[in-house]
């Protein structure tokens, strides 16, 4: 039976690597993503040069409507198909400190990063559920387990993710499904590297960097794709943290 992975913010970064390495597994990749067509196509290129397949699946994740939309379009061409990995990896940043932070703000960061996982984790979990089997893995972050100033949206949707983490993995652990939070430190991406301020050699020995560089995507994916295997059949309910001993 084929094994279908939905990965959210699939189109780049921390969630591209993990669909291309969730593929080379042998996952039939579902990659969502927003709006940006063009990178969707890409990971979608990379993905099957490594020999694998995927299907594009645009939706925002903090529109429910939107997602049961393709989801249930899906689901009607797969009648006889489930989803049996989640990544909930969809994620934005709107950074600025409490005193002048806007309402917007707030909402616009726990809509995508906290509620996003809420509407997609919900409708997912029934074919997991039905099926005795799935794996569901949310990517959180460092910023949900320490401080970072101007960051008060993101790591409480983060940290948020970590508690969600814990409970859902007890609620499915009967159903032999398994729930982890991978929590990744400051990863180089090609939004990130457009930032000179964390490539300085001053800004890693300032900061907390113990070996003095960055994440790369390519590792967070190793980790999802341990914890997608049957080697982790026995592993639910943890937070892994990959930060090169920051924390």
């Amino acid at each position: 039976m084929k094994r279908y992975a939905l990965v959210t913010g699939a189109s780049r970064g921390i969630g591209r690597a993990i669909a291309i390495e969730l593929a080379k597994d042998g996952c039939s990749i579902l990659l969502n993503y927003k709006s940006n067509h063009a990178a969707a196509e890409e990971a979608k290129r990379l993905i099957e040069e490594a020999g694998g397949e995927a299907e594009l699946m645009p939706f925002d994740v903090s529109q429910p409507d939107a997602i049961n939309a393709a989801l249930d379009k899906w689901f009607s061409a797969h009648p006889d198909d489930y989803i049996d990995v989640l990544v909930n990896n969809a994620g934005i940043v709107d950074d600025e400190i409490m005193l002048m932070m806007e309402p917007e703000q707030w909402h616009r960061v726990i809509d995508v990063n906290l509620n996003g996982f809420f509407y997609c984790t919900r409708r997912v979990i029934e074919g997991m559920v039905i099926n005795h089997h799935g794996r569901v893995i949310n990517i959180s972050s460092i910023s949900g387990q320490t401080g970072f100033p101007g960051k008060v949206n993101y790591a409480a949707a983060k940290s948020a993710l970590i508690g969600v983490t814990k409970t859902l993995a007890v609620e499915l652990a009967p159903k032999q499904i398994t729930v982890n939070a991978v929590s990744p430190g400051l990863t180089e991406t090609d939004l990130l590297k457009q930032s000179q301020e964390y490539t300085r050699p001053e800004f890693m020995e300032i900061n907390n960097f113990p070996m003095r560089r960055l994440c790369k995507p390519e590792e967070v994916a190793y980790l999802v794709s341990f914890l997608c295997s049957d080697r982790a059949n026995y592993i639910s309910g943890q937070v892994i943290g990959i930060n090169g001993a920051a924390l």
